[in-house]
């Protein structure tokens, strides 16, 4: 009866060669669409002659197909099936399990599959590991900065870089309030501020400071002041450097 559902050209990983037309010889050249092509072997070729399915029954070297026979000039070439690494259908989600897989080691909950095609087990970590990625020395804990700032406060105060912020807030002249990103879990953290040298004048005995003032979990306020000892003043000033980091 005839094949019911897609043609066999349509079905991934099988091509349609074109038919050989016989003229006596033992020896023809494979094509597909007119051009030569080069099988993956002869095990992966299938064809029909004169209504007669042959397999195994010939060598291929390159694009060359041999019957070790003349096949008559009256013969006729059905058809000639390419399969290549085989014919699979995508399976299920969730249905392949360990024992499906070709990769060595233990396979459990407790392993991960490398690129190598072996299973790993995580190794643990210690406090240690965390030391030599910072390149500290020493037993003491390391703690991460958990958000950081580098901004400029002149005119239209903007963001030159951070981290953990998302937005800065204008309270005037040398007010900056720090909104982060994720707030830190508790208004307990340390902060860290710097100005750059824009508020500095040696010889008029001027300085900069900041002072920070936590407001919450997620906004830290930042005050620029220049210190003037000439006139015994301690004014708002805007800046055109402060750094501004965080430690929890």
């Amino acid at each position: 009866m005839p094949y019911v559902g897609r043609s066999t050209d349509k079905i991934s990983n099988v091509e349609v060669l074109d038919n050989i037309t016989f003229d006596g010889s033992s020896s023809y050249t494979l094509q597909k669409n007119s051009v030569n092509f080069t099988p993956s072997s002869a095990n992966t070729l299938l064809l029909s002659i004169d209504g007669v399915v042959q397999a195994g029954n010939f060598t291929v070297s390159g694009s060359t197909i041999d019957f070790g026979t003349a096949v008559a000039g009256t013969s006729t070439c059905d058809f000639i099936l390419h399969y290549g690494v085989g014919l699979i259908t995508a399976p299920a989600d969730g249905t392949v399990s360990l024992d499906k897989l070709s990769a060595t080691g233990t396979k459990d909950a407790t392993t991960f599959l490398r690129g190598d095609n072996t299973f790993q087990t995580v190794s643990s970590y210690a406090d240690s590991d965390a030391l030599s990625l910072f390149n500290a020395s020493g037993s003491a804990p390391v703690f991460a900065c958990r958000g950081f700032v580098h901004l400029d406060g002149t005119g239209t105060i903007s963001i030159n870089e951070s981290g953990n912020v998302s937005s800065l807030t204008d309270n005037g002249v040398g007010a900056y309030v720090v909104n982060l990103t994720t707030a830190m879990s508790s208004s307990n953290f340390a902060v860290s501020c710097s100005l750059g040298r824009g508020l500095l004048s040696t010889g008029s005995q001027q300085f900069p400071i900041t002072v920070p003032d936590i407001l919450n979990s997620g906004q830290v306020e930042i005050a620029s002041r220049q210190c003037d000892n000439d006139n015994n003043t301690f004014a708002a000033a805007d800046a055109t450097e402060i750094q501004f980091s965080i430690h929890l």
